[in-house]
């Protein structure tokens, strides 16, 4: 499906700009007519900084009142909460809707991918281990649930990926969102947990594998089923209080190629009680070609395995 209203991709900082609610520079994208072209007022668009601000008008918004008073528009528009009123609060979604996801019928690209790759039953013994998801956000979309170590659903980050390749589908825009923003659920305050956190206190004594992306981190638990393995969801994710629950575990970083300095340089800032490690493996195997697109370890594995 074709959206005509959508965000403007991102096309360098001349496509990103001063949020109306926060006042921030380079952080607004505005929507677009995707037929006429044009950009609709100048204060419907999303804030990218989703936590601090959270100002997000739509083009829904915009048309059923095209008022014109940004005055007006910010007095309505919910202001963030302080940084004090956020500590320790954890908005969750219902773990019912977790399960309605796991049973829609719906078709689903990215397990159409797997079960290509790894035939049906694997494949369904993935989908109960990660709990992946399929969303009617857009035709074949998939929830990566985000199920922190307690067992709390903090929220799901919904993609589209290609049945056949397993990429992402990024065009005309990157299709990602979340399950909060999808149901419409306002002044949710998102704290992101590890994908796959969840397995963590049911595999006590396995190493654990940290790799950047959901698809990553499932794909690759097929192959090296010695680790438990999780993603970060973004690299902005590896932090000292994500890692807290990674206390008294090996963990052996994964980062894709290219990035191998930067997750090294982040080692010293997170939770100190763990032993980490960090593969080279990528770095020192991978080949010209695959560095330049820069691939990752299930990439690699993927490879490996048809080669084989």
């Amino acid at each position: 499906m074709t959206y005509r209203y959508v965000l403007e991709p991102y096309k360098g900082i001349t496509s990103r700009f001063h949020c109306p609610g926060c006042g921030k520079k380079r952080v607004f994208s505005r929507y677009i007519d995707t037929q006429e072209n044009i950009y609709l007022g100048e204060h419907v668009g999303r804030c990218n900084r989703e936590i601090k601000c959270g100002y997000h008008f739509t083009p829904k918004q915009f048309f059923d009142n095209p008022i014109s008073d940004i005055d007006k528009i910010l007095k309505e528009h919910p202001k963030p909460l302080s940084k004090e009123k956020l500590q320790g609060i954890i908005n969750t979604i219902p773990k019912h809707i977790v399960d309605k996801s796991l049973k829609t019928g719906r078709t689903n690209n990215f397990v159409t991918f797997l079960k290509g790759m790894f035939g049906e039953g694997t494949a369904k013994k993935l989908i109960e281990k990660y709990r992946i998801g399929t969303s009617k956000k857009w035709q074949g979309a998939t929830v990566f649930w985000q199920i922190d170590a307690q067992g709390q659903v903090r929220s799901g980050k919904i993609m589209l990926y290609d049945p056949n390749s397993g990429k992402r589908v990024k065009k005309p825009f990157p299709h990602i969102s979340w399950v909060h923003t999808a149901l419409g659920i306002r002044e949710f305050y998102l704290k992101q947990c590890f994908f796959g956190a969840h397995l963590l206190q049911s595999n006590t004594g396995k190493p654990i594998a940290i790799v950047e992306s959901e698809k990553t981190a499932i794909i690759s638990s097929v192959f090296l089923s010695d680790f438990i393995w999780i993603a970060t969801g973004s690299l902005s994710n590896l932090t000292y209080e994500n890692t807290r629950i990674l206390k008294d575990r090996q963990v052996v970083l994964f980062p894709d190629l290219n990035g191998y300095q930067l997750w090294k340089d982040k080692i010293e800032n997170l939770y100190p009680e763990a032993d980490y490690q960090i593969s080279n493996l990528l770095e020192q195997k991978a080949s010209e070609v695959q560095k330049e697109q820069g691939w990752d370890i299930a990439d690699y594995l993927v490879d490996l395995r048809l080669e084989s």
